[in-house]
């Protein structure tokens, strides 16, 4: 079976690399980037992912349009969007791309996270 490939964009590196270390361990395959800008060059270089865990806020382009262009570029890929505002809600280009998750952070317990990425990409 293949492990799950996931991209974590997250200009936090501790929250970064905890959400990284902990899909990790639950056997995903896990690469993280720290900008918008970074998303977009890699998947738009041929790297695949099957879920992105999007950060709302980032320095240059913000979460919701890199979603958007994510999605522009690889269909096939699902969205969870990681964001520390309780108050934010998806904006209607990004409920018309189906479900996408908000989880709030800081993430006490990380367990639903592996559980929302399976089910995002099919496995569960």
């Amino acid at each position: 079976m293949t492990a799950l490939r996931v991209l974590v964009v997250d200009d936090e590196p501790v929250i970064a690399l905890c959400v990284q270390a902990f899909l990790e361990d639950d056997g995903m395959e896990v690469t993280t980037v720290s900008s918008g800008e970074e998303a977009l060059a890699r998947v738009g270089a041929g790297d695949c992912f099957d879920v992105c865990i999007m950060d709302v806020r980032l320095p240059g382009i913000d979460g919701a349009t890199t979603v958007a262009r994510l999605a522009a570029l690889c269909p096939a890929l699902r969205f969870a969007m990681h964001t520390g505002s309780a108050e934010y809600e998806l904006p209607d280009e990004l409920t018309a791309l189906g479900e996408i998750p908000l989880l709030n952070k800081p993430l006490r317990d990380m367990t639903p996270l592996a559980a929302t990425v399976r089910r995002l990409a099919g496995g569960g």
